[in-house]
């Protein structure tokens, strides 16, 4: 998956071709109980000021309706870590998928 621009749902639709769509998507296939929007959180973002050259950096902890799907699912689910919640966005499916 090579993500080369930020293109309007340009994750959400590469992850879901992999089969592995955002939990709470229903566009794109991840819908899921207790997810009432796709739980997708990027906490963390590094950009370079366009004027001044200075490298900068936001962080922000996932929201509580975040954290509380996460917390509400079962022990199959993948772990979250609360340092890169966006990698524990792709629940496995039974079967390995």
């Amino acid at each position: 998956c090579d993500l080369d621009t930020g293109r309007t749902h340009q994750i959400r639709v590469h992850l879901a071709a992999l089969g592995h769509p955002v939990a709470g998507d229903a566009e794109y296939g991840g819908a899921e109980a207790g997810a009432s929007r796709p739980m997708l959180h990027a906490w963390r973002l590094r950009l370079r000021h366009p004027r001044t050259g200075a490298d900068m950096s936001f962080e922000a902890p996932p929201p509580a309706d975040f954290e509380a799907f996460w917390s509400s699912l079962d022990s199959t689910s993948p772990p979250h870590h609360v340092g890169r919640p966006a990698l524990a966005a792709k629940r496995l499916r039974p079967g390995g998928g």
